[in-house]
């Protein structure tokens, strides 16, 4: 899941504006029955990797969230009534419950790294990894084991994901494709009327 702020709008400018957006989640996630496997908390946009229990879970969860977040941000800031927080509805994208979940998972807890706000991602505080590794015991979410265990290494995996791995994220992110091997994404595309996801970028070539 990936959802960005309205314009150039910062979401997180503050210690209190990162705390109250993981206040939420972690009330929605507990109102929901969702599991919050991993997150990452960026100026003007987040990540999360969910694991819903049933269909509908997920958007009614997302729902509460975003209005929550949005009404509690306005309230914060004294900003009821002007503007959207965010930009628009939130972007998903399935993922196997594989190696490809592992992949996601570093690609989200590595974003800080990317960006370079940091040089080890453990290190940035406002992520699942943060907390995976310590850094804060005093935070509200709790985390979900998800469907593939994480290495007993992984903060090291997490800041060793590769360029290629990045792109091919980014393209599910931008168009919704679902993350796995090859059969699989052609499966669950079918599935969830996906298909569109999966073609090439641009106008069709003419016959």
């Amino acid at each position: 899941m990936l959802n960005r702020a309205n314009g150039r709008l910062r979401l997180f400018e503050t210690a209190q504006d990162f705390a109250a957006f993981e206040a939420v989640l972690a009330e929605g996630a507990e109102r929901h029955r969702m599991r919050v496997c991993g997150y990452c908390l960026m100026s003007n946009h987040w990540h999360l990797v969910l694991w819903p229990r049933a269909d509908g879970d997920l958007s009614s969860f997302m729902k509460w969230v975003t209005v929550t977040h949005s009404h509690r941000w306005h309230a914060a800031h004294k900003t009821a009534g002007i503007g959207h927080v965010y930009q628009g509805r939130y972007k998903s994208f399935p993922v196997q419950s594989n190696g490809y979940y592992l992949t996601l998972m570093r690609y989200v807890e590595s974003n800080p790294r990317r960006a370079e706000l940091v040089k080890q991602s453990r290190r940035w505080a406002w992520s699942s990894l943060a907390i995976r590794t310590g850094a804060d015991e005093d935070r509200p979410i709790v985390l979900s084991d998800g469907p593939v265990p994480l290495p007993d290494n992984w903060p090291a995996w997490v800041d060793g994901i590769g360029v290629e791995e990045v792109e091919a994220i980014d393209v599910c992110v931008q168009r919704g494709r679902p993350l796995g091997e090859d059969n699989w994404v052609k499966r669950t595309a079918k599935k969830l009327s996906l298909q569109s996801s999966l073609n090439p970028r641009g106008r069709p070539r003419k016959a």
